[in-house]
């Protein structure tokens, strides 16, 4: 009967409570934020009335972990850059030479004299000026100072591998070695960008390693990309080099084992260096601003003991000899060793302001990057279009779930209201996992909690609508419900983890943006079916418990179906799967005469949006901009209801520029001159920036997404149910894909990052209409043994439409709710949303005829099977005064019986193997059911064969 024991019900409320009580800190997001602020500084040292005083704004004992906002939404910079791993080959290769030099001076009188030929492409080359034939006796001799590299990956590896070519030795290094230093390289950037990015004092930046070689910074609050650039950007390679000489002419040969660097004060002066130089700045401890003996600002360092004692004894050798302080290729200050300094440290001059000394001692401080970065994408969000859009995010939040919210008592009544009760608690659960996890919240991610009250009806709907199937059949509401919790169980779970598994492939596939949403919906899911399982269940056994009502969910109601359907959907499959046919072709051909509009994801570029008070002229800003000299220049409008009259907003898309770097900052810097002198008042909200490499890796990552997405659906289904439902479920993906597609081609609606978290969503989303029609599929199957197989497909189809039109309902008021308050920036998601999930509901019998068509064609794919398996084994279906006739089951031994899909009439079963026919002596026939269609003869493995 319908109970739930105390103790279930005592873990429920209990996670439900857990679940809002971590959820409650960002109901009072700004007070909780002062408060960690607060308790941060005390714990670093800086304790004050004041900071007390902000710390006390929230009880310690509460929580008070919050949902990072992203950049969308609290403004700031993110930045993607490379590593250059590959320069750091030449430089450690560079370093040896000092080693190897003194090791071959020693053998001196036996290999004669050597010469340095230089290092390209990282091998360094020394040669054999007068005995070449003792080459390979002196690469012996440098293999000797090989070492084991140190990683896992490269155990009883050496560090460098040494060759010969006829009087030259060639050193480089092996390629264990190469790998472990990428990977030290890499990890060694990472610290030193967050150390950087630390000491400026920024909150909750972002700094992740992306693959092999790249990093992924976000840092909110901060002015502009091209300001964060300025801190992670300066490599800070300090060295103490020895000083050859100095020159005026920059082409001067420096001689091997040299180079020529310029002076950073000395306009037009150069100094002759070792290459190899006698201490970096990786053997630093502490750099702190200061000032000179002459009261000038200064940058005061010490070494480590290493260092110290590398520099005590080379200064202790080299008294009256000057000494060059390189900064990033250029000499800092060179000055001459006055006397033996044996601390380990001393002091950098030159001509510093205040402000250089402290942040180049800032630099120092936080270290050297071991390589120079490349930033491939840089975007800049300005703080208003963050402001704009939590203002957006939460319209839209809050009139998609008060549009779910009526819609759902409206339609269920009272149940509609537990739905809402534990609608509520999901999105509370949704807030207090992401605020576990430290997940970022972004627009986009917005757009999927807004998804996620749509969806999250869905599970309650198949409940609900199961129930009121139970009542019809007069089993009384306890039964009722119990039946309709148990029955629609199956296809809550196959319908959401389908969804799920989309959600993943986004996570784990996509970036930025596509991640941000990914991570809401994928967390929805799970908190959906527990409180539509769990909690719903719970409040429904409670009120029944208090009031033994004789009937439920049986009164007056919004009903978008009636009670009982019988629409004959085979009717027309064939006409609707031409139609659905002529818009694939349509579609393709308009992708292939026009395209696809693509964003600046795909294509690369920069992205500027402006906003001003004027009204936008856009012969003026392209006049502005086009002496430039650019290349290809869009410039559009942005229109929004939401937009007050002072509010002009345009997207400047800029292409990708081929002769130099696309997201140059002198670029957008020049276009913002160029156009605040046109428009006084305009003001830059974002500036986005995309390298032509991003560019092509995320085309491909993003049709690698998809596919994915398919196969796993293909694979899942495959599993659950049979082969032809597979195949035919991903056919009815494609099809939404590619229309989907097709309409953005058509209307060239921007395609970029967010329509392909759309694209995956729909994979999802389609899946649990079809998941749920074979669900009941096989389910009748079971139930119908003596009916025609498509009059089983035809009554599943009625029996579920109830609940695919509710279900979309519910999803298309949340769409419509982001589509026309959320704001332009998610527009595009949106409305691949509409187009993709609903447009089936937009005219009328669509979506049913397309269902129909499907398991129409699982149905042919089941028929055809039991012809394939006429090849192996013979069996002999009998009949009364005829001879025998064979048909053949590769699967399993037949059962020559009654069929239920078209029974011969007047047929005389004649026991197991055979039956007789008194007015149908005609050819056998074969077919082969579905599983679950006849459990007394097996599951879908034998053949039925009549006369």
């Amino acid at each position: 009967m319908l109970q739930i024991d105390l103790w279930k019900r005592i873990v429920i409320w209990s996670l439900v409570a857990l679940g809002l009580f971590l959820a409650l800190p960002n109901a009072f997001y700004t007070r909780v934020e002062t408060h960690n602020d607060a308790v941060a500084a005390i714990e670093a040292g800086a304790d004050t009335p004041s900071l007390r005083e902000k710390a006390a704004l929230w009880p310690g004992w509460l929580p008070s972990g919050l949902v990072n906002l992203g950049l969308d939404l609290r403004g700031g910079a993110h930045l993607l850059a490379e590593v250059r791993v590959g320069d750091v080959y030449e430089t450690r290769i560079e370093s040896m030479w000092p080693e190897i030099r003194d090791l071959l001076r020693e053998e001196r009188g036996r290999i004669g004299p050597i010469r340095l030929q230089g290092v390209k492409d990282g091998v360094l080359e020394v040669r054999l000026v007068e005995k070449p034939e003792e080459a390979e006796y002196a690469a012996s001799l440098v293999r000797g100072l090989a070492r084991p590299v140190t990683s896992l990956a490269g155990v009883s590896a050496s560090d460098i591998e040494v060759t010969t070519r006829g009087a030259d030795i060639l050193v480089t290094l092996s390629e264990a070695e190469k790998h472990a230093t990428d990977e030290r390289t890499l990890r060694q950037a990472l610290e030193i960008v967050r150390r950087r990015i630390d000491e400026v004092g920024t909150r909750e930046p972002t700094i992740q390693r992306q693959g092999s070689d790249r990093i992924l910074i976000q840092v909110p609050g901060i002015g502009s990309a091209a300001e964060l650039k300025e801190i992670i950007g300066t490599t800070a390679q300090l060295t103490f080099q020895p000083v050859v000489g100095r020159t005026t002419n920059p082409d001067e040969r420096p001689g091997p084992g040299n180079e020529i660097v310029p002076s950073l004060d000395e306009e037009g002066v150069y100094y002759i260096l070792e290459k190899a130089p006698v201490v970096t700045g990786e053997e630093l401890v502490n750099a702190q601003p200061d000032f000179d003996q002459n009261g000038r600002p200064a940058v005061a360092f010490r070494f480590d003991p290493a260092g110290a004692r590398k520099f005590g004894d080379y200064t202790g050798e080299n008294i009256g000899n000057p000494f060059a302080i390189v900064l990033d290729g250029e000499v800092i200050s060179a000055p001459v060793i006055q006397a033996h300094i044996a601390s380990g440290a001393g002091i950098i001059t030159g001509r510093f302001t205040v402000e250089e000394s402290t942040q180049l001692a800032v630099l120092l401080r936080a270290g050297a990057l071991p390589a120079g970065l490349d930033f491939l994408e840089e975007r800049t969000i300005g703080p208003e279009l963050g402001a704009d859009s939590i203002e957006a995010g939460k319209i839209a939040s809050v009139a998609a779930f008060a549009l779910v919210l009526v819609f759902m008592f409206a339609s269920y009544g009272l149940f509609g209201l537990f739905a809402n009760i534990a609608l509520i608690i999901n999105v509370g659960f949704i807030f207090g996992l992401l605020s576990v996890i430290g997940a970022t919240l972004t627009l986009p991610g917005i757009a999927g909690i807004v998804l996620t009250i749509g969806m999250a009806v869905d599970a309650n709907v198949l409940i609900f609508e199961r129930i009121r199937e139970e009542m019809r059949t007069a089993r009384g509401p306890a039964r009722a419900i119990e039946l309709g919790y148990e029955r629609a169980l199956s296809s809550i779970m196959d319908a959401n983890i389908t969804t799920f598994i989309t959600a993943v492939i986004l996570f784990a596939m996509g970036s930025g943006p596509v991640r941000g949403f990914a991570i809401t919906p994928g967390l929805g899911i799970i908190t959906s079916v527990f409180t539509a399982i769990y909690v719903t269940r719970l409040l429904a056994v409670m009120w029944f418990e208090r009031k033994r009502p004789k009937t439920v969910l049986q009164g007056r109601s919004l009903r978008l179906v009636p009670k009982e359907t019988s629409f004959d959907f085979f009717r027309l499959w064939k006409l609707w799967l031409g139609i659905s046919g002529v818009m694939i072709v349509l579609a393709a051909a308009s992708f292939l005469t026009q395209g696809l509009n693509f964003g600046i994801d795909f294509r690369g570029g920069t992205t500027i949006r402006t906003e001003s008070a004027q009204i936008v002229d856009i012969g003026t800003y392209r006049e502005a901009i086009q002496p430039l000299g650019l290349g290809d220049i869009s410039i559009t409008e942005v229109f929004d209801p939401t937009f007050g009259p002072d509010k002009n907003v345009t997207m400047i898309r800029v292409q990708a520029q081929d002769e130099t770097e696309s997201v140059s900052p002198a670029t957008v810097a020049a276009i913002e001159a160029a156009l605040q002198e046109a428009v006084p008042d305009v003001v830059f909200t974002s500036v986005e920036s995309v390298g032509p490499k991003v560019s092509g890796e995320l085309i491909q990552t993003a049709a690698i997404a998809v596919i994915l997405a398919m196969a796993a659906v293909l694979v899942y289904i495959w599993l659950r149910f049979e082969w032809q439902f597979a195949v035919g479920a991903v056919l009815a993906l494609v099809h939404d894909v590619v229309l989907t597609i097709g309409v953005f081609s058509e209307l060239q609606i921007q395609f970029d990052l967010t329509t392909i978290a759309a694209l995956l969503t729909i994979v999802g989303y389609s899946l649990n209409d079809t998941v749920v029609i074979f669900d009941r599929v096989r389910e009748n199957l079971r139930k119908y043994k003596k009916i025609p197989l498509a009059e089983v497909l035809n009554i599943s189809i009625n029996e579920t439409l109830s609940r695919t039109t509710m279900t979309s309902l519910t999803t298309l008021l949340a769409l419509l709710a982001l589509y026309f308050l959320g704001g332009d920036v998610i527009r595009g998601f949106v409305f691949a949303m509409i187009w993709g999930r609903d447009r089936g509901h937009l005219f009328v019998g669509l979506r049913g005829q397309r269902h129909a068509a499907v398991v129409r064609g699982q149905a042919r794919l089941v028929q055809a099977r039991c012809q394939f398996r006429h090849a192996v084994r013979q069996c002999r279906c009998l009949s009364a005064g005829l001879s025998a006739r064979t048909r053949s089951d590769r699967m399993g031994p037949c059962s020559c019986t009654r069929s239920p899909l078209a029974p011969p009439p007047r047929s005389t079963p004649m026991g197991r193997g055979s039956f007789a026919s008194a007015d149908r002596p005609s050819r056998g026939r074969c077919w082969s059911p579905p599983p679950g269609r006849d459990p007394g003869a097996g599951s879908g493995t034998r053949v039925r064969c009549w006369r």
